[in-house]
């Protein structure tokens, strides 16, 4: 059977593939067999990928909602959008896990011109420059001309001395970030050029996924017990991980929750990040 993917190609439906997404949830196979059961029975030739996965998803929030939101991670990541600020604080969260200090949207002057760099990281002395790049489509990829412009960057301001955690900081990495994919050729300039690079699934064993799924660093925007409006209101009060709510209930009275509906809340938060 032929389904239509975001891009628009065509291609046979894989249900091996469709299997592992959901496994991947954290569903038992007995769900993920009843699942994939009701979806077969309701597609059909020229189906979209995205109606299979609103499919898939409305199955597995039956089931569980803390699995369905696991399996709404990618989506939940690019509502952290449109602008991508708040995709900025979400990569700071991460380097912090990993014991970094962190600063977001910093000004620097270079040697010939100043840059805003959206997140600056410190570990064991060494400075490093993040650059983030959001994609509000799922398709969209990071190509070439991105790393090109960002080592510029990078060079300008590597030549300077900088008061960011201390005073005569000197800038000597450069990341790059982004929510989607880089092409062949940008991981290639970035390789040669020095500059590491970080996306969904690149790099293979340390990637954007693996790094969210190993440390449980779930966007609050992952959560299927609040609406758009109510994350919305969260990632404003600065509330960017699901962890950061488990044992703290005040940020969800601001926004005006119930406290039923606060239990929920923390329910499924708990449940996704294994607190419980």
């Amino acid at each position: 059977m032929k389904i239509v993917k975001h891009s628009g190609a065509i291609v046979d439906f894989n249900r091996s593939k469709l299997k592992q997404s959901l496994l991947k949830s954290g569903a038992t196979a007995a769900i993920v067999d009843d699942v994939l059961h009701l979806i077969e029975k309701e597609i059909f030739e020229g189906i979209s990928t995205k109606r299979i996965y609103k499919m898939a998803f409305g199955l597995l929030k039956k089931a569980s909602n803390s699995q369905a939101a696991r399996y709404n991670l990618r989506e939940a990541i690019r509502l952290l959008g449109p602008a991508g600020f708040f995709f900025e604080k979400f990569i700071a969260r991460l380097f912090a896990s990993e014991h970094y200090e962190t600063k977001v949207n910093v000004i620097l002057q270079g040697k010939c011109v100043s840059h805003e760099i959206d997140v600056v990281v410190r570990k064991s002395n060494v400075i490093t420059m993040v650059e983030c790049k959001f994609h509000v489509g799922r398709e969209a990829a990071t190509d070439v001309k991105v790393p090109m412009y960002i080592l510029s960057r990078f060079n300008d301001l590597k030549e300077k001395k900088h008061e960011i955690f201390s005073r005569n900081d000197a800038i000597s990495k450069c990341w790059i970030v982004t929510n989607n994919r880089f092409t062949t050729d940008a991981i290639d300039f970035a390789k040669c050029s020095g500059l590491n690079l970080m996306c969904w699934d690149y790099p293979a064993t340390n990637n954007l996924k693996t790094k969210i799924d190993n440390n449980q660093l779930y966007p609050i925007t992952c959560l299927t017990t609040l609406t758009l409006a109510e994350k919305e209101k969260l990632l404003i009060l600065d509330v960017i991980l699901v962890q950061e709510i488990i044992n703290n209930r005040t940020d969800l009275e601001k926004i005006g929750l119930s406290s039923n509906r606060i239990k929920n809340v923390i329910k499924e938060a708990s449940e996704l990040c294994r607190f419980i």
